[in-house]
């Protein structure tokens, strides 16, 4: 089985010519002297490709573009991996079941994928979906990848306020007149995305505007399989504007009242209105689930009704934790929220 990498394919260089020499400038770009202090000094620009979106599909390719503090180029990686399963949407990837039976596995390429991801920011398209493939892959692996931080290219391109039809990676690539060459090939969609970060990064600079990180959270609690509640396979997603990870899935309502906000120190009560947002170590559809067989509303948004949010990051710029800190929605993590979770009370009497 050979990792397919530079040797493979010749690199795709930026802007299609020589890829940049290190600490090469930007015309009108803030130069080294006038950077930010405290930005990365590396980033790993990643880009995955995978058998669906739901939480039991695999990474069927991957791709890695290491980046200096200025965002200039500095290596590039690539590798099939075979995901011991059906390939999923190969009109999209293009990866057959012939060509990945002699792709490596996923364990055998986590070290490699590793070095290329340490000791920088994860920065994606949607970056939630590839850093949570990867976090499912690595444990799986019975591993973890070191990665503390990602970077999501869509959230930066609004805090820019960039001219965007949509949030579509074509859309980005076309505003800063990238060719796409190879879509949903995972180390050209990488390419593309390296060539459209720079820009946006020295623009950030400039404007001495704090990059959008988030923390990222290894799993330690997942299931493999089916999800108890059945999703459609390529269905309906959540979101506006762009693909989430998460398919769509319908829960069965909750048949208990709201009995209103958790108190501090007291329990969860059947009922209660739970919203969740950020990374957290165990799965986010296991903890969902865990809290609908308890008889707790799972709330895809915060509103006044909401009875608490969990997250392990409360002071995150996520549109949940913002609506929270406005509103006064009590906020648990996610050990609290577990602890909690023993002893649900259970509902008063409806009728009285």
């Amino acid at each position: 089985m050979t990792m397919l990498d530079e040797q493979t394919e010749p690199p795709p260089a930026l802007g299609g010519g020589p890829l940049p020499r290190a600490g090469a400038p930007v015309p009108g770009a803030a130069g080294p002297a006038a950077w930010p202090q405290g930005y990365p000094e590396g980033y790993a620009v990643v880009d995955v490709e995978t058998t669906g979106l739901g939480r039991d599909d695999r990474i069927v390719s991957a791709a890695v573009y290491q980046l200096d503090a200025h965002g200039t180029v500095q290596d590039h990686w690539y590798s099939p991996v075979n995901p011991q399963r059906d390939p999923g949407p190969v009109w999209i990837h293009g990866l057959t079941s012939a060509m990945l039976d002699d792709a490596p596995l996923f364990p055998e390429i986590a070290d490699a994928l590793a070095e290329r991801l340490a000791g920088r920011v994860l920065v994606a398209h949607n970056a939630v979906f590839d850093w949570s493939m990867l976090a499912r892959e690595y444990a799986r692996a019975r591993s973890a990848a070191p990665v503390e931080h990602r970077l999501c290219t869509i959230v930066l391109s609004k805090e820019l306020g960039l001219p965007l039809a949509n949030h579509k990676l074509a859309s980005l690539a076309a505003h800063y007149g990238v060719e796409q060459r190879r879509a949903h090939h995972a180390l050209d969609d990488a390419r593309v995305l390296a060539e459209t970060f720079r820009p946006s990064l020295h623009l950030a600079a400039a404007a001495e505007l704090p990059l959008p990180l988030h923390v990222c959270r290894p799993l330690t609690e997942w299931v493999d399989g089916p999800a108890p509640v059945p999703a459609p396979r390529y269905g309906r997603l959540y979101g506006s504007g762009h693909q989430t990870w998460r398919p769509a899935r319908k829960r069965p309502s909750c048949p208990y009242p709201n009995p209103g906000r958790l108190e501090p120190d007291g329990p969860l009560v059947q009922g209660m209105r739970v919203a969740f947002t950020g990374d957290t170590g165990t799965d986010r559809e296991l903890l969902e689930d865990r809290a609908t067989e308890a008889g707790l509303h799972v709330a895809s948004s915060v509103s006044r009704l909401t009875s608490v949010l969990v997250t392990n990051d409360p002071d995150s710029p996520t549109t949940k934790a913002v609506r929270a800190r406005q509103v006064g929605t009590p906020v648990i993590d996610e050990r609290r929220f577990a602890e909690l979770l023993k002893a649900v009370r259970p509902a008063p009497d409806v009728h009285g």
